[in-house]
């Protein structure tokens, strides 16, 4: 299992959920010590866990501040007034740096006057995946003893976010665990499958972990897992195969602001959907066609958003006996910068019978979320489509 291109996507994800990038500067040194970078470990035999604590700040978002035992945070730029953030990677197969650690780091410090803390497990997480699975317990129990000595410092539990990438997400899990599930917020980004899915909720990272735990998967289908494991589960693109990324095996992040942390719900699942291409965010629309009448075989209509520069296309499919078929269409520009929509009734024209030749039914759509200010649009008249056939109708919904 090597550097796998759906990572590389949830990286950019997280990336943008930050607002932005930040461009990496040549500012090693700027606080006027050493720069550490991340260890590489030899893949063809076992290692021991080797762990390193990095510290990047502000003032020097390149520059990676080895945090010594003892009194290392003491005499470090760790900022106890601040918010911490701790970075926890995954299974290195090949034993090297994840290639997507300074892109978050410097998003996160692009953001937010905060600390971030990347831990380099790089030897314990190299070789065989099972291997990398052994040392979990070890590195969680390192990492909880770590945290012990910033609250020892008067950092507040609540102001400490881990985020884990992949086996890194369920370390994070068993160390909001050993803090009694008391720690601010847990990011999982995509929670690794192998050997957790039929795992214990304490062997794994779940909703108790922290106050607030959220989960983004975007590799279900190959090493990510399947299950809800927070609060909020984001599954992007149905969670498995992402636009723009290779269709086989090669080898996310939101403020708290809004979220009632006293009635979060014991999981919650969200999908949305991206573009295969940068800066791969889209809108989303519901779309909705609802027949003149009921039908008794499964009606089927393709669906196009027209703009200037996109077309974007769904497919909504009605029920047999039942008269509305809904479906969630993403669109590179906004509603109101569409310009038509284009209709096609997909009739079922097979030797043995013949399907309707027109369906009559009225379309309507909104942008999402829907609330007191946005809600359903419909064109004003019941619409005749042919079977097969593209038909085209203006658009007229006005920008906010």
């Amino acid at each position: 299992m090597v550097e796998d291109p759906k990572r590389k996507l949830l990286i950019v994800l997280a990336v943008l959920l930050l607002l932005s990038s930040a461009q990496a500067g040549n500012r090693d040194g700027l606080s006027g010590h050493h720069c550490t970078d991340f260890q590489t470990a030899n893949f063809l035999r076992g290692s021991k866990l080797k762990l390193q604590f990095l510290l990047f700040t502000s003032s020097s978002p390149s520059c990676g501040e080895l945090i010594l035992a003892d009194d290392g945070i003491k005499n470090s730029s760790f900022n106890s007034s601040l918010e911490t953030k701790i970075i926890i990677h995954g299974f290195r197969a090949l034993g090297t740096k994840p290639s997507w650690i300074e892109g978050l780091v410097h998003a996160i410090l692009h953001t937010s006057q905060v600390n971030v803390i990347a831990v380099d497990w790089v030897y314990g997480s190299t070789g065989a995946y099972p291997s990398a699975v052994e040392n979990v317990t070890q590195l969680a129990l390192s990492i909880s003893q770590f945290i012990s000595k910033l609250l020892a410092l008067g950092v507040s539990g609540t102001s400490i976010h881990i985020i884990g990438v992949s086996l890194g997400a369920h370390v994070g899990g068993l160390v909001g665990h050993f803090h009694g599930g008391q720690l601010g917020r847990i990011t999982g980004l995509d929670p690794a499958g192998p050997k957790y899915t039929r795992a214990s909720p304490e062997e794994r990272l779940d909703s108790g972990d922290a106050l607030f735990v959220e989960a983004i998967h975007t590799d279900a289908d190959n090493f990510g897992i399947r299950i809800p494991v927070g609060h909020i589960d984001y599954f992007v693109n149905g969670g498995k195969d992402q636009p723009g990324c290779p269709q086989f095996i090669s080898a996310g992040l939101l403020e708290q602001a809004g979220v009632n942390m006293r009635k979060l719900p014991k999981e919650v699942k969200v999908y949305l959907m991206t573009s295969p291409s940068a800066p791969f965010c889209v809108h989303h629309s519901l779309v909705e066609f609802h027949l003149q009448k009921k039908r008794n075989i499964v009606t089927s209509i393709e669906i196009s958003f027209c703009s200037n520069t996109t077309k974007d296309t769904a497919k909504i499919t009605i029920p047999k006996h039942q008269e509305t078929g809904k479906r969630l269409l993403a669109h590179r520009v906004p509603l109101c910068q569409i310009n038509n929509v284009t209709l096609k009734y997909l009739a079922k024209n097979r030797f043995w019978r013949k399907d309707e030749s027109f369906i009559v039914g009225k379309f309507c759509a909104a942008p999402l979320p829907l609330d007191r200010n946005r809600t359903m649009s419909c064109l004003p008249w019941n619409l005749t489509l042919p079977g097969n056939t593209d038909i085209s109708y203006e658009l007229p919904i006005a920008c906010a």
